[in-house]
């Protein structure tokens, strides 16, 4: 499998690029392809040609159903971060909920 390519996005793009320095560190150890960056919500649309999965925060659920006007030609899974581990910045747990994500379409 080609490397997955994830964009995580928060209001302003801070929190969220915590969250994924954090998630790059957990997907090295787990040995993962991926590459994780982290924008505000506004750069969306600049990078929907480029990735496979959008991590939104958990603040942001209110910007969902854009989000899916934006992205609906583009084979792209939208995961909502949960609150648990977006407050702790866990990466690791981030990283599990993501591939449990991708795994639920099979």
């Amino acid at each position: 499998m080609s490397e997955l390519n994830v964009l995580l996005v928060c209001g302003s793009g801070a929190s969220s690029g915590f969250m994924a320095a954090n998630m790059r560190k957990a997907a090295k150890e787990k040995q993962l392809d991926m590459k994780i960056s982290a924008r505000s919500e506004s750069e969306i649309e600049n990078y929907i040609e480029e990735i496979d999965a959008l991590m939104v925060g958990p603040h942001l659920a209110y910007i969902l159903d854009e989000i899916d006007d934006l992205i609906h030609e583009f084979p792209i899974k939208v995961i909502l971060m949960k609150k648990e581990y977006y407050a702790t910045l866990d990466g690791n747990a981030a990283i599990e909920h993501l591939q449990s994500a991708l795994q639920e379409e099979g």
